[in-house]
Parts: C-alpha cells; structure tokens; sequence
C-alpha cells in the first residue's frame, strides 16, 4: 500500500527533505483490531512535532497521522462490535484498558498512554492507504456524517469537547473566551460553547475574524493586538451591565500559550477557570500567580478525551449542531504543502489528506 513515511527529523522544518510516498505491506489485523481502508486523514501540530523530534523522539521509520477515517476491511477474530463495511474514525488515545485510570473511564490519563499516529510504530499511523486499530480505538460514524467531516472531528473533537464538558464544566449564561477560534480545535470550541448555551468571545488574527462569527461566537477579537485583552474586558463589562453582574471572563478556552497567558489570567472572574491544552505557540511560560491564588483561579490541563466524549460529540454532529470546517484537501503526494500551510497558520478548520 501507498504510505506517507519520513526516516529522520527535520528540526529546521524543511519537511520535503524527508517526506517520501513508499509502498509498504498492507496490515493484517491481530484478534482484537480492526483495519479499514483511509478515506481522509487530518494533520495536527503533533505532526510537525514528529518531524522536529521534539518534544519527544518517535520511533522509526515513521507514518503520522491520528484523525483518520475510512471503511472496514478486515477484522480480527476476537472483534465483536465492528464488522466489514463499517464507516469507521478513529479515536487515537491508545492505553491499557485495565489500569484504574481506564477503567474509571480516564483513558487519557493512562500512564501507558499513546497518541496514535505520533508516539506510535514504526509505520503505524493515518497517512497511509490501508490502517489498523485496536476494536476500542474506533467509533462508528454516524450515517449523518460524511468520511470528511469525520476525519476533520476526531481529536480536536473530542480534544475540545473534553477541554468544556468535561474539565471546565461549562453552563448556560456564563462568558466563555475562545483563543485561536479559527484552529481546529477552536472551530469546535466555539460551537461546543455555543450549543451549552454560553456568551462566547473568540479570538483570531483580522483575516479570520469574520469566520469566529460564522461559527456563532458572538464577539471577536484580535488577539494579536498589544491591548487585545483590554478589548475582551470591555466586552465583559457591557454584558455584565446587562446581568447585573461581575465583569470578567467565566471560562478560558487555552491552546496557544506563549506571550498570552498572564493577560489571560488577569481577564479571568474570581472563581473562575482557565482549561489549557497543546500550547501551539510556546509552553515556557511566565506566570505571575498572584492572578491565580489571589482570585482562586482553576487552572486545569486537558488532553485528547474519552473514547465515550468522542461518541457524545458525535452525536452533536450527526444532529449538525455541531459541524467540521474543512480547509482544504491534499493528496499524499501533496503532504510537504499541506504541512507548511499548517506551520504557517494560513488556514480555517482542518487541513486534510486523501491517501487513494
């Protein structure tokens, strides 16, 4: 089958040194997995990570990609709940299953767990004609939902989904800040926000802002303004004035990290949260914690979700309350643009690839 593979790292991303189409062996499902044929597969930034090699080292030779969906092929003899011709996305957290932490329904806080498609292999991921998953680690599509808005949903999904629902615990009426609402995971975030019935402010750069408002965020800001937080607060202040209430921000939806953080803290409520994952653009941050205790702030980390998050989510979407943004689709032989266009931040949604 055709794959999408790199050997080496490209820590000055000059990704077309590395990437390479090769054929390698079709996989044969073992008892318990699944393999379905790739319809679309979507990058995330921990695709370039991989390439960079860093944070972490990933094994080699390498295939990416952890959003990808497609239709069963094959399945193992143990599988029970997935047969043949099943439209099928994968849910890429791979953990034990049998831990406390999994069995208390916290996959993602598996002390063996695994970002498919990025800690994975060697040559195991989406980018590829033909993959294979454990039976858990796939969610049948509904039929509402095509194979592309499946693979553009998937982690940043259930990422978003996890971030609102399930850590910050989000409620009708309170005021919820979007960064980064054009990414992937904040096109979710702002329609996540909006079906709880909350006040959502979104940020993005001047070109994006009108999609925020597409999406529903009521509000959009340019976070790449100096004073962008004294703009947000403004807004708080007129919807406060409404509700005879406080003026701030209930609940901060936080992706990109980097030079934003401290005037995040200082838009946030007194008892208020902040949920943050990823850290697109910078995680070595400077915090001045008098933010945090002295207005007994929630700072709460997030990664990836559920495999039952993934399916709730899902459900959302096949109702279309909640919707995938495509950017834009490539062949694998296109995959050096497709991954330059995501480093540059020249996009809306989800880019995807088309591996046939």
């Amino acid at each position: 089958m055709k794959a999408l593979i790199y050997e080496e790292y490209a820590p000055d991303d000059n990704f077309a040194r590395i990437l390479t189409i090769k054929d390698v062996p079709e996989p044969k499902p073992e008892p318990h997995e699944v393999v379905f044929k790739v319809k679309f597969a979507g990058l995330n930034h921990d695709d370039i990570w991989g390439m960079r090699g860093r944070p972490i080292e990933i094994p080699m030779p390498h295939i990416s990609g952890t959003d990808a969906a497609g239709e069963v092929v094959a399945i193992g003899d143990e599988v029970t709940s997935v047969k043949v011709g099943d439209r099928v996305v994968s849910h890429g957290n791979l953990s034990c299953r049998i831990c406390r932490d999994c069995t208390e329904g916290r996959e993602y806080d598996c002390r063996s767990r695994k970002i498919w498609g990025f800690q994975t292999g060697p040559l195991w991921g989406g980018f590829c004609e033909y993959a294979h998953l454990p039976e858990v680690n796939v969610v049948k599509i509904p039929t509402e939902i095509s194979y592309e808005e499946a693979a553009a949903a998937s982690m940043v999904l259930v990422t978003s989904w996890h971030m609102l629902v399930g850590r910050a615990r989000i409620s009708p009426g309170q005021i919820v800040l979007i960064m980064g609402g054009t990414s992937g995971i904040g096109t979710f975030g702002i329609q996540i926000a909006k079906l709880f019935g909350c006040n959502v402010i979104a940020t993005a750069s001047p070109a994006k802002l009108d999609q925020c408002l597409k999406l529903g965020a009521d509000f959009a800001v340019d976070h790449r303004k100096e004073d962008w937080d004294k703009e947000v607060f403004a807004i708080t202040k007129t919807l406060a004035k409404e509700r005879g209430a406080r003026p701030g921000v209930d609940v901060i939806f936080e992706h990109l990290g980097g030079r934003h953080w401290n005037q995040e803290l200082a838009l946030l409520k007194y008892g208020s949260t902040i949920v943050t994952t990823g850290a697109t653009t910078g995680y070595d941050v400077q915090t001045d914690l008098r933010h945090i205790f002295f207005k007994g702030i929630n700072v709460l980390g997030s990664t990836q979700g559920s495999r039952a998050e993934l399916i709730d989510a899902l459900y959302w979407m096949s109702k279309r309350r909640i919707t995938s943004i495509v950017d834009s689709v490539y062949p694998l032989e296109n995959a050096v643009e497709a991954h330059t266009k995501m480093l540059k931040g020249d996009f809306v949604g989800k880019i995807l690839m088309k591996p046939g």
